[in-house]
């Protein structure tokens, strides 16, 4: 990863499943990644109104108005489908808290970005909870999404102020966000999203509190 920053203070945007520099892979024509775009929309939006088993085939050609056809030839299959759903859900969150409107992005006070990281972390598990623990079993901690995750949390907390070991402290708040834990929560102990949206806040101003609160 890199050790860059924006201007704003955060890491540079790293989206997954993007390729390497310098490999042969085709870059992507622009109608074509805005299209792709617009079917992983209507994608997310059936999973977050009917679930991940109301994700098919047929359900997102219907959604978008094109044929199934289109649907196949773009993602191959639906594991095809869910992957990219997964990559495109990553890239959008990642745009939204380094450059996105307040609170989860800049212009708010870190405190009030960090709960909503959280929160809008929960309602991506949520919605894609299976891919995100698979993912999290393909090397969450080395690298990735998770390293960027864990930059921006640093930053934060030492915008907020909080002294000690910020890489560990982030450790910890993250690990609370993991997608096993959360499906876990949700699923055997019977917890709800804003639940655990209220227990990452609550967490959150505790680590916060004995530190001055920075505009």
């Amino acid at each position: 990863m890199s050790s860059g920053t924006t201007e704003s203070g955060d890491p540079p945007l790293l989206g997954i499943g993007r390729p390497l520099p310098g490999s042969a892979e085709p870059v992507e024509r622009a109608d074509a990644a805005r299209n792709r775009a617009l079917l992983l929309d209507a994608a997310q939006q059936l999973v977050r109104e009917h679930g991940v088993d109301g994700l098919t085939m047929d359900a997102l050609a219907k959604r978008a108005g094109v044929g199934k056809g289109t649907v196949f030839r773009r993602f191959g299959n639906r594991t095809g489908l869910m992957l990219a759903l997964l990559d495109h859900s990553e890239q959008k969150f990642q745009a939204a808290f380094m450059f996105g409107p307040p609170p989860l992005g800049p212009a708010a006070r870190p405190v009030d970005r960090l709960i909503a990281f959280g929160r809008t972390r929960l309602l991506d598990i949520e919605v894609e909870g299976d891919l995100h623990q698979a993912a999290e079993k393909d090397g969450r901690f080395g690298g990735g999404p998770y390293a960027l995750h864990k930059a921006h949390v640093v930053l934060l907390l030492r915008a907020a102020g909080v002294d000690g070991e910020l890489p560990l402290i982030a450790d910890t708040l993250l690990s609370t966000l993991s997608a096993a834990l959360v499906i876990h929560q949700v699923e055997v102990l019977g917890y709800t999203r804003d639940h655990l949206g209220d227990n990452w806040e609550w967490l959150v101003r505790r680590v916060i509190s004995a530190a001055p609160q920075v505009e």
